[in-house]
C-alpha cells in the first residue's frame, strides 16, 4: 500500500471547505449519491474520500467521505461537467465523468467498485491478501484473506488469530472471556456443538466472520455472550470463474487441506459450487498432578479427522423485483480417535492403573436452504425464508481398563445421535421516506433429537434420550436517522417449549418439560458529531439474551472421559437471561482507525460446570452442570489498524474481561473475582509487490473461575507469501508457535489439590498455494441474506 501523498492531503483539507462555498451559490441544487465496494471482498467500503474535481483537475467543487455502509451524497453541486475522484488509503484511485445539468438535478451513480494495490485483477473474484476488520455499529466484520492469521486447515485454526475470540485446548470457543457464544453458519444455526462444528468446516472455505456481540431483536437471542456468523464462500463473477487452495501442515504430525470454490453467472442466474477437506492427525499431551495421593495423571490423545464440505447452490431473477435462491451444504465427518491415561504413584508402582479408549466418529449433516425476496413499486419488500438441516451421528468406542487396583472389566460403547432442525422466516421491511425504517417478522424454529447409548460396563445402563424444542418468535424494530443522531428500538417476542425423556434400562422413565414465555427488547443509539466528515462515531446499544441449556449440558447418560473423570448433564437445568449494556467510539485516522468499547453483563441463573468427588467413587471425579447465583462481567476492548510506513502496516487490539461469579463448589460457597486480558499484534512488511512478511504475535492473561486457575501463555508466529502467475496464485510459508509456548496449563484445589498441563501440535511448518481463474466480470446479485444484514446507517437503518 502508498502512502496519501501531499495532493491527498490537500484534498482532504480542502474538501468540505470548498463544498460550502460552492454550496452557496443560487443554482447549486443537483445532488450526486452512490456507493462504495470493495471489489476483490465484495463488502461496502467505509470512509472513503469522494471529490468532486472540474474536468482540468485545478478546482476541487465539493465532496463527502462515505459512511459506515459505503454510501455518499453531495449536494449543492452547480451545473457543469465534472469528474469525480475516490481515494482510500491502500486503493487505487479511481475517477469517473459526470455531467450535471437541469435535467439531471440528482445523479444516482450506482455502486463503485475499488480495487487494493497490489491485488488487481480484471474480472476475476479476488480473495484479498490480506484479511481486513471493518467495525460496524452492531458487529466487527472480519474479509478473511490469504495471510498468516487465517492459514491452517479448519475454523479452530483460524478462530485463534480473530480479536475478542478464544480457544482453547479442545476446540473450545468464547467470547469476551465467556464460552456461551451461539455460532452460525451463513445466519443459521446448525445441529454440532461448536467445538464440532469448527473442527468439520475447512478454513478455505470461509470468506468472513462476523462478531455480533450485542444482537438487535432481529437475531436470535441465545448466545450471553453474542453470536459468531461464519459465511461461507458464494461467488457472483459474470461467467465461469473460481478459485483453488491446498496446503501442508508440518510438525509432529502433518495434515492437508484444500479447497474449490467455482461460480457461472449469467444474466438471470448464478450457479456456484464449493468444496472443502480437511485431513489428518491431531495429537495432545497432558498430565495432571494431584499432591493428595500424591499421582500424576499421564494422557496422550490423538484425533485424526476427514471432513468434507460442500456447499451447493443458485440464485435465479424472476423479475427485476423478485429473486428466488436455494443451496444446499452437505457435510461429512469421519474421526479416529485413540487415548491413553496412566495414573502414575511414585515409589508405588503396583497401585498404578489407567485405561485406553479407542473410537470411530461418523457424522453426516445435511441442510436445504430456500429464500424468495420480492420488492414491491413502493419502498417495502417481503422475504420468505425455509431451512432444514438433519445431523446422523455414530460413536462407537472400546475402553480397555488396567492395573492392580482397578476393578473394571473391558467396556463398548454404541452412541447414536440424530437431530432436525426446522427454521421458517417471514421478514417485511418498509421504508417511511429517506430516514424512517420499519421491520417485522416471525420465526419458528422446530428441534428433535433422539440419543441411544448402549454399553457393557456393568456399571452403567442401556438408555434413550429424547429432547424436542419448538421456538416461535415475532420482532419488530424502528429505526430513525436524524443527522447527528440516529436510533433503532425493537423487540423479540418468544414462547419457548421443551419436552424431554430420559429412559434408563431397570428404571422408570423420567419426563421433562417446560414453556418459557420472554421479551427481548434491544435499543441502538448512535452520535456522530460531524455527519459530512464522519471521522468519529459513538454508538450504544442495550439488549436482552437467553442461554438455554444444550443436550450435552441436559442429558443425563453417563460418559466416560478418562480413568478418573466421568461426564453427566443435569436435566434440571433452566436457561440463564442476560441483559447487556455497550458503548463503542470508532475514530478515522489519516492512515487507520481506532475502535475502542467498554460493555456491562447482568446474568442470572448463570450455567457453569463444575467437578465433584463421584459418589460411586471417591478416588476420581465426576463433572456436571448447574445454575449458579446471578453473576456480573464487564470489559474493555481496544483495537486498531495503521499504515506505519508504504510497506509496514499494524493490527493489534486489547481486550480485558472482569467477572465476578458466585457459586457453590465442593459444597461450599465461593465468590471469584476474576480479571482476563489478552494482547494481539499483526504486523505486515511488504518487501516488494509480489513479496509480504508477517509477524503474529498473542499473549493471553490468567483466568481463575470457581474451581481453578488457567495460567497465562504466549506464541508468535511469522510467515510470508509470494504472489506469482500475473496475481492469480499465492504461494504461502508460515512457523507458527516459533518458541513453542502456546500451552495450557492450570492449578485448583477444588475437588481436589491438582496442577496439570497439556500441550498440542501448535509448532507446526505450513505451505500452500491457492489459484484463481476466470474471466467473468464481477456482477453482485441483490439477494438479502437475513441474518447477514447489514444496517444502512449508524442508527440501524
Amino acid at each position: 500500500m502508498k502512502k496519501i501523498n501531499k495532493n491527498k492531503l490537500l484534498t482532504l483539507l480542502f474538501l468540505f471547505s470548498s463544498s460550502v462555498i460552492y454550496g452557496q451559490k443560487d443554482n447549486a441544487k443537483a445532488e450526486v449519491t452512490g456507493s462504495v465496494i470493495d471489489q476483490n471482498l465484495e463488502e461496502v467500503l467505509p470512509y472513503v474520500t469522494v471529490a468532486i474535481k472540474s474536468k482540468d483537475f485545478d478546482r476541487i467543487i465539493g465532496g463527502q467521505i462515505s459512511d459506515e455502509t459505503g454510501t455518499f451524497r453531495i449536494k449543492n453541486i452547480p451545473m457543469g461537467n465534472y469528474v469525480l475522484e475516490f481515494q482510500f488509503i491502500g486503493y487505487k484511485t479511481l475517477r469517473k465523468e459526470v455531467t450535471i445539468s437541469e435535467r439531471n438535478e440528482k445523479v444516482e451513480i450506482g455502486d463503485i467498485f475499488m480495487i487494493e494495490e497490489a491485488t488487481q485483477l480484471e474480472g476475476v473474484e479476488v480473495v484479498a491478501e490480506r484479511s481486513t476488520i471493518q467495525q460496524k455499529i452492531d458487529r466487527k466484520v472480519i474479509n478473511i484473506g490469504k495471510d498468516l492469521a487465517t492459514t491452517g486447515p479448519s475454523a479452530v485454526d483460524l478462530m485463534v488469530n480473530i480479536p475478542s475470540v478464544d480457544v482453547d485446548q479442545n476446540g473450545t470457543v468464547s467470547l469476551r472471556g465467556n464460552d456461551n457464544v451461539m455460532v452460525l453458519v451463513d445466519g443459521k444455526p446448525t445441529n454440532l456443538s461448536t467445538s464440532q462444528l469448527l473442527q468439520q468446516i475447512p478454513s478455505g472455505s470461509i470468506k468472513q466472520i462476523e462478531l455480533i456481540t450485542n444482537p438487535s431483536a432481529k437475531y436470535i437471542p441465545e448466545g450471553m455472550s453474542g453470536i459468531i456468523n461464519i459465511i461461507l464462500h458464494k461467488n457472483t463473477n459474470l461467467g465461469f470463474n473460481g478459485s483453488m487452495t491446498s496446503g501442508l501442515t508440518s510438525g509432529h504430525e502433518q495434515r492437508w487441506n484444500g479447497s474449490v470454490d467455482t461460480n457461472y453467472k449469467t444474466k438471470k442466474a448464478n450457479y456456484y459450487l464449493n468444496y472443502g477437506l480437511t485431513d489428518g492427525p491431531s495429537p495432545t499431551w497432558g498430565s495432571i498432578t494431584r499432591l493428595g495421593d500424591p499421582s500424576e495423571e499421564v494422557w496422550f490423545t490423538i484425533n485424526d479427522r476427514t471432513s468434507h464440505l460442500a456447499k451447493i447452490g443458485v440464485d435465479y431473477e424472476l423479475g427485476e423485483r423478485t429473486v428466488l435462491s436455494g443451496y444446499t451444504v452437505q457435510n461429512w465427518f469421519d474421526n479416529a480417535a485413540f487415548r491413553s491415561t496412566d495414573i502414575q504413584f511414585p515409589g508405588n508402582e503396583d497401585s498404578e492403573f489407567g485405561q485406553e479408549y479407542a473410537s470411530e466418529v461418523d457424522n453426516y449433516t445435511s441442510t436445504f436452504n430456500v429464500d424468495a425476496k420480492h420488492q414491491f413499486s413502493g419502498q417495502s419488500s417481503l422475504e420468505v425464508e425455509v431451512d432444514y438441516s438433519r445431523f446422523e451421528g455414530v460413536e462407537k468406542a472400546n475402553f480397555d481398563f488396567y492395573g492392580n487396583e482397578i476393578a473394571v472389566d473391558n467396556a463398548e460403547e454404541n452412541i447414536s445421535t440424530d437431530r432436525e432442525n426446522t427454521t421458517i422466516n417471514l421478514d417485511y421491511e418498509l421504508s417511511l421516506g429517506e430516514t424512517k425504517k420499519l421491520e417485522a417478522g416471525a420465526e419458528v424454529r422446530l428441534q428433535l433429537t433422539d440419543n441411544t447409548y448402549k454399553t457393557t460396563n456393568p456399571n452403567f445402563r442401556n438408555s434413550g434420550y429424547d429432547f424436542d424444542r419448538d421456538i416461535y418468535a415475532i420482532y419488530f424494530s424502528f429505526g430513525n436517522d436524524l443527522g447527528k443522531w440516529s436510533y433503532q428500538l425493537g423487540a423479540r417476542l418468544e414462547d419457548f417449549r421443551t419436552l424431554g425423556g430420559f429412559n434408563e434400562i431397570d428404571n422408570l422413565e423420567q419426563r421433562f418439560d417446560d414453556q418459557i414465555f420472554s421479551v427481548y427488547p434491544s435499543i441502538f443509539l448512535s452520535y456522530v458529531p460531524d455527519p459530512e466528515k464522519q471521522r468519529d462515531a459513538f454508538n450504544f446499544s442495550v439488549s436482552r439474551r437467553v442461554d438455554r441449556p444444550n443436550l450435552d449440558q441436559v442429558n443425563p447418560m453417563r460418559a466416560w472421559s478418562s480413568a478418573r473423570i466421568t461426564n453427566v448433564g443435569n436435566p434440571a437445568l433452566i436457561p440463564q437471561f442476560t441483559n447487556s449494556a455497550e458503548l463503542n467510539y470508532t475514530r478515522q485516522l489519516k492512515a487507520g482507525s481506532i475502535t475502542s468499547g467498554i460493555f456491562y453483563r447482568r446474568i442470572h441463573d448463570e450455567i457453569t460446570r463444575f467437578g465433584f468427588n463421584d459418589p460411586d467413587n471417591s478416588d476420581n471425579i465426576l463433572f456436571s452442570y448447574n445454575n449458579y447465583r446471578n453473576n456480573s462481567a464487564y470489559g474493555f476492548e481496544l483495537s486498531g489498524n495503521y499504515q506505519l510506513a508504504s510497506w509496514w502496516s499494524l493490527t493489534s487490539s486489547f481486550d480485558l474481561y472482569a467477572q465476578t461469579q458466585r457459586g457453590v463448589a465442593q459444597g461450599e460457597f465461593r465468590e471469584v473475582q476474576n480479571v482476563l486480558y489478552n494482547f494481539r499484534m499483526n504486523h505486515s512488511f511488504k518487501a516488494s509487490k509480489r513479496l509480504t512478511f508477517q509477524l503474529i504475535g498473542l499473549y493471553r492473561g490468567a483466568n481463575t473461575n470457581l474451581q481453578y486457575e488457567t495460567l497465562a501463555f504466549y506464541f508468535v508466529n511469522a510467515g510470508t507469501r509470494y504472489s506469482m502467475f500475473k496475481g492469480k496464485g499465492t504461494l504461502s510459508i508460515n512457523f507458527n508457535d516459533i518458541f513453542h509456548t502456546q500451552q495450557f496449563s492450570f492449578e485448583g484445589e477444588r475437588p481436589v489439590l491438582q496442577s496439570g498441563v497439556f500441550d498440542w501440535d501448535s509448532q507446526t511448518f505450513f505451505i500452500g498455494y491457492s489459484h484463481r481463474f476466470g474471466s467473468g466480470k464481477r456482477q453482485s446479485l441483490k439477494r438479502k441474506k437475513r441474518d447477514n444484514n447489514e444496517k444502512k446507517s449508524s442508527g440501524g437503518l
